[in-house]
């Protein structure tokens, strides 16, 4: 395991490793050697990469995306921040935009836990807890060029992203800077938005910060209420997101908003 030397706001240790189960279970494990709050592991490889749901799974090739856990530690659960997994997409999204100014204003906050460039997933979210302790699971999708069938059009990454509003000479040399560890300078944004994000802003600005890129707010969706296989539809306007990160929606035909904790949008 080697250490990677680039700024951390939480000064803690960046671990990495070139291949992993998954970065998750790593984190776990660094906790249970008494790993500080803002301790980050970060591979090059996960064998196994979690995705939210039972069957899902988080795909990615060596080196070709930004894959890592950051461990939290707070003293009971009540210190854990209000709509962790929100807060920490609105940082992502933030970082990569800093990290690709190209991109502004086409990245999106999908909920509860999905990063969107023009409406195609680049980044998920996992957040899991044991007690006080948060390991906050994130992986981006940095230069990866093809994805899986199923993907194909609902996938992208921040390279395909900048070969759609560059020439592609351009896009080569900046994926080759990418491979070549700029990837870390991801990893930093990202860490330093976080940061932001949980030790810094104090209320519910972040609310209005997330709401400003919630993707389809104000629009009609179709939302899975509960488990992805669940079969209750919800089909309504997305009016934006409560105190606790709840979903809102106003469903057609009625006359208050309702609030959802678990479930999904429809792409």
């Amino acid at each position: 395991m080697g250490v990677i030397n680039i700024y951390n706001p939480f000064n803690t240790q960046i671990y990495h490793e070139n291949v992993v189960s998954n970065t998750m279970d790593y984190s776990k494990k660094l906790a249970g050697e008494g790993a500080l709050h803002g301790t980050v592991i970060v591979a090059d490889f996960q064998e196994v990469g979690k995705g939210r749901g039972q069957t899902r799974t988080w795909d990615a090739k060596r080196g070709e995306g930004l894959l890592f856990t950051i461990l939290l530690r707070y003293s009971s659960i009540k210190e854990i921040p209000t709509a962790l997994t929100l807060r920490a997409g609105l940082a992502v999204s933030l970082a990569i935009e800093d990290f690709a100014p190209g991109l502004k204003d086409k990245v999106f906050v999908k909920w509860p836990n999905d990063i969107l460039i023009n409406e195609k997933k680049a980044a998920g979210i996992l957040c899991e807890s044991d007690g006080g302790n948060v390991f906050l699971g994130i992986g981006v999708n940095v230069v990866q060029r093809e994805f899986p069938l199923h993907l194909r059009g609902k996938a992208t990454s921040i390279s395909n992203e900048q070969l759609a509003i560059s020439n592609e000479q351009f896009a080569m040399s900046y994926e080759r800077s990418i491979v070549n560890n700029e990837r870390f300078v991801l990893l930093e944004k990202i860490l330093t938005r976080l940061f932001d994000e949980l030790e810094i802003t104090v209320g519910n600005n972040w609310k209005y910060h997330l709401e400003k890129r919630l993707y389809n707010k104000g629009k009609d969706v179709v939302f899975i209420d509960g488990g992805v296989d669940s079969g209750k539809e919800v089909c309504g306007c997305l009016t934006g997101v409560g105190d606790n990160g709840e979903l809102l929606i106003l469903p057609k035909g009625e006359s208050a908003v309702r609030d959802f904790v678990t479930g999904e949008i429809r792409f």
